[in-house]
């Protein structure tokens, strides 16, 4: 059995929440350079060139890409053959995410569902466990903003409608969505599971790079089927129009029972925030 120390997690943690919020990956990064020598029209090249712009101002002055630093959402793949030694893991994450908040300035979204009272720390931070094989403990962070968030939809199809009807709910859903997730956008989309996992799967895809397709060539044509459908609806980015409305469609799935089809869309803005430890 291996043996991590919780305060080595506390401070891996803290430096990559606040490394996160101000530096956006170079994956996305790349990927909208690509869209802006791509765009047909001067109104598209120029807000992608001032996405870029932004985020090069963000990288070099430490100062985060959006106003809405997001709820802090993390995924914890614990190996088997590990342990957390001196804390517990739950509470080295919240106290690491609120740390670099309050370090970082980053502005506390988290809010009391009814009195709408901010919980003034940004806590609690929404964690996903998963066991592994193996002695590594690998966490996964994810700055959601609200914008974006809100336009996720889950829903549950009848087996019969298959593919043409996953198709038509993302479609449908990200033509509704329009320019409020700040085109352009990241699309995840969980298909399979149960009413509970589809949306997991469906924010878990957001961190697979966008110059990694899905490593089974029949998940990656789909993801490319849906990213140009998506493209097509000419919303373009901030929704003024053009041909790039998303960077890439990211896919899970997962086996679901015979009779049920879960469907999530979560729904990423272009300032893709997240970044990963492995101890």
């Amino acid at each position: 059995m291996r043996n991590i120390d919780a305060q080595e997690i506390h401070a891996r943690v803290r430096d990559m929440v606040m490394h996160a919020a101000t530096h956006l990956p170079r994956d996305v990064e790349q990927a909208l350079e690509k869209a802006r020598d791509a765009e047909s029209t001067d109104t598209a090249r120029e807000i992608l060139g001032q996405l870029l712009e932004n985020a090069r101002l963000a990288r070099e002055s430490n100062l985060p890409l959006c106003q809405d630093t997001g709820v802090a959402v993390f995924f914890v793949e614990m190996g088997a053959e590990c342990r957390v030694q001196g804390g517990d893991l739950t509470e080295v994450l919240n106290q690491a995410m609120i740390e670099a908040y309050e370090k970082g300035f980053l502005r506390k979204s988290l809010a009391h569902p009814l009195t709408r009272a901010n919980t003034g720390n940004n806590a609690p931070a929404f964690i996903h466990y998963e066991v592994v094989p193996g002695q590594e403990l690998k966490i996964q962070f994810m700055a959601k903003g609200g914008g974006s968030e809100n336009m996720s939809r889950c829903t549950m199809l009848t087996p019969a409608q298959g593919w043409e009807g996953i198709k038509d709910f993302v479609l449908t859903r990200m033509a509704e969505a329009g320019p409020n997730p700040c085109p352009p956008t990241i699309v995840g989309v969980g298909v399979g599971g149960t009413f509970d996992l589809a949306p997991m799967l469906a924010k878990k895809a957001l961190f697979r790079p966008l110059d990694q397709p899905h490593p089974d060539p029949e998940i990656a044509a789909l993801e490319d089927e849906l990213l140009q459908g998506i493209n097509e609806l000419g919303i373009g980015p901030m929704g003024l129009g053009g041909t790039t409305t998303s960077l890439g469609v990211r896919m899970n799935i997962s086996p679901c029972h015979i009779a049920s089809l879960p469907l999530a869309v979560n729904v990423q803005c272009h300032s893709s925030r997240h970044e990963e430890v492995v101890l």
